[in-house]
C-alpha cells in the first residue's frame, strides 16, 4: 500500500467542441489508505502562491516582506473559516440535520465572498495591532488573494462542481452525470418544489436535463466550465493590478480595482451558474447581488478619490 490515485470518480471529462477528452481524471489521491482530495490540495497551493506573490510585491514596493508572512498566517485561517461560514449561512438546509458536515471541507462548499470579508477583517485588525497603513496592506494583500483565487478555482474542476448552464459553445464541457453532486434525475415535481419562486434557476436545470448526451454507454451533462472562465478572468485582473501597482494615485486604489474587476467578472459568471446561493426567500443570487454592489462602490470610490486628488493640485 502506498500513494495511489483515488479510484473514486475516475471518469473522463470531455470538451467535445475543442476535441479534448481527459481520461480517468481522479478526484484525489490515496496515501496509505487515507484519501486526500485534490480540492483541498489545490486551495492550499493557491494560498501558498498567493503569499509568495504578495511577498514579491512587498519587496518591489519597498515594504517588509516578513510582515506579510505574519499577516498571511492569520488571514488564511480567518478567510477559510469565513469562506465556509458564508456557504453554510446561505445553504443552511444542507447542514441543519447534520451539523458535523459543516466541518467537512473536503467535499467542497465555500463562498468566496465570505473569504474576502474574512481577509479584509484580518487586515483591519492586523493593521491596527501592527500600526501599519491598512490601505497599503490591502493593496499588496489583494494581489495575493486573487492569485489564490486563480489557482483555487481548479479545485472545482477536479470536484466536478461550480459549472454553468447548458451550452454547445466552443468551451462546452461534458461531465459524467454520476460524478456531479447534483441529482439531475430528480423528479420534475421535486425540482419544481425545490426551485419554487426561482423560475430561472429551475429552467437552467431542466435545460441541462433535456440535453443529456450518451458517450460510450454513459450519460453526460454538457455545461459551461465557469470555473475556467473565472480563473482566466482573474488572471487578467491580476495582470492589471500588477501593472497598476506602480502607477496608483493613492493607497487603496489597487484594492478598489481588485474589487471592481473581480466583482464585474462575477456578475457575468454567476449568471451562468447552476449552483447559485440565493438571498433568503428571494430568487436573487446572493453572490451576483454582492458583486454588483461592490462594483458600484469600488468604481464610485476610485472616481471620487481621483477627483479629490485632482482638485487638490
Amino acid at each position: 500500500m502506498g500513494i495511489l490515485l483515488s479510484s473514486e470518480a475516475l471518469t473522463n471529462i470531455r470538451f467535445p467542441n475543442l476535441g479534448i477528452e481527459l481520461k480517468n481524471v481522479p478526484t484525489g489521491i490515496d496515501i496509505f489508505g487515507f484519501r486526500i482530495a485534490f480540492y483541498g490540495m489545490i486551495i492550499g497551493f493557491g494560498m501558498l502562491c498567493g503569499f509568495l506573490i504578495a511577498e514579491w510585491v512587498a519587496k518591489k514596493t519597498g515594504q517588509d516582506p516578513e510582515l506579510y508572512l505574519d499577516f498571511a498566517l492569520i488571514a488564511i485561517v480567518v478567510s477559510v473559516i469565513f469562506t465556509r461560514l458564508g456557504y453554510v449561512v446561505f445553504s443552511w438546509d444542507e447542514f441543519k440535520d447534520n451539523l458535523l458536515e459543516i466541518f467537512n471541507l473536503r467535499s467542497g462548499g465555500l463562498m468566496i465572498y465570505g473569504g474576502i470579508f474574512g481577509a479584509i477583517l484580518s487586515a483591519v485588525v492586523f493593521s491596527k495591532v501592527k500600526k501599519y497603513p491598512f490601505w497599503l496592506l490591502a493593496d499588496t494583500g489583494c494581489i495575493g488573494l486573487i492569485t489564490g483565487q486563480i489557482i483555487g478555482r481548479w479545485g472545482n474542476f477536479f470536484n466536478r462542481e461550480a459549472f454553468g448552464k447548458y451550452t454547445d459553445s466552443l468551451f462546452a464541457m461534458q461531465l459524467n452525470i454520476k460524478d456531479v453532486s447534483y441529482d439531475f434525475r430528480m423528479p420534475v415535481v421535486s425540482l419544481a418544489e425545490k426551485y419554487a419562486g426561482r423560475q430561472a434557476a429551475f429552467e437552467r436545470i431542466m435545460e441541462i436535463r433535456n440535453n443529456i448526451v450518451w458517450v460510450n454507454g454513459a450519460e453526460y451533462i454538457q455545461v459551461h466550465p465557469t470555473f475556467l472562465y473565472e480563473s482566466l478572468w482573474n488572471l487578467a485582473v491580476l495582470i492589471i493590478l500588477i501593472i497598476c501597482t506602480k502607477r496608483k494615485k493613492f493607497d487603496g486604489e489597487i484594492m478598489l480595482l481588485y474589487l471592481a474587476g473581480y466583482g464585474l467578472g462575477r456578475v457575468w459568471i454567476e449568471g451562468l451558474r447552476t449552483d447559485q446561493l440565493f438571498l433568503w426567500g428571494t430568487p436573487i443570487p446572493i453572490s451576483q447581488l454582492i458583486s454588483a454592489l461592490i462594483v458600484l462602490f469600488s468604481v464610485g470610490m476610485i472616481i471620487y478619490k481621483r477627483g479629490k486628488l485632482k482638485k487638490s493640485k
